[in-house]
């Protein structure tokens, strides 16, 4: 029976950045760095979350968001991304292809639309009954606690 082990966690090699020592050390030098400066400490636990990436591939990352802007901005559906394009067939910006669908989305929405216009419009209606309960409540507070000071005030009297 063999005790050592071919596991990774066995040959302390756990994560990209080594084994234990070295990833305290780098720990450190974090937290030594937010206090001393910090935007390159930042920086550094930015590029760490990002997976090391190396300067070229920062740079074809620049160079890829930057097409995408310019795609964006002159022919408006090129660069888009796949968030955006969901974004936009989610909230009714675009158009789905199929006349029948929008048509019927759009009456929808707009039905929708007002009815939550006359719930907002309930809900404020209701608002203003429950303000006007509870002001004739402490009015009638109010005036029963006042007639019984009247009546304390004209028994001190005479």
């Amino acid at each position: 029976m063999s005790l050592s082990s071919t596991s990774p966690w066995a040959s302390g090699k756990t994560c990209r950045s080594g084994p234990f020592p070295k990833r305290s050390f780098e720990i450190g030098a974090i937290v030594v760095g937010f206090l001393y400066w910090w935007p390159l400490a930042a920086a550094y636990v930015a590029w760490k979350i990002a997976g090391y990436p190396a300067l070229g591939e920062l740079r074809g990352l620049a160079n890829r968001s930057s097409a995408w802007g310019s795609a964006w901005n002159s022919a408006g559906t090129t660069g888009r991304s796949r968030f955006a394009a969901a974004y936009e067939a989610a909230n009714g910006v675009g158009s789905t292809g199929n006349r029948a669908f929008d048509e019927y989305r759009r009456a929808e929405l707009d039905r929708l639309d007002a009815q939550r216009r006359a719930l907002a419009e309930e809900s404020r209606a209701f608002s203003e009954y429950v303000e006007g309960l509870k002001r004739a409540k402490d009015r009638e507070e109010f005036d029963a606690y006042m007639a019984q000071k009247r009546a304390a005030d004209t028994t001190r009297s005479v």
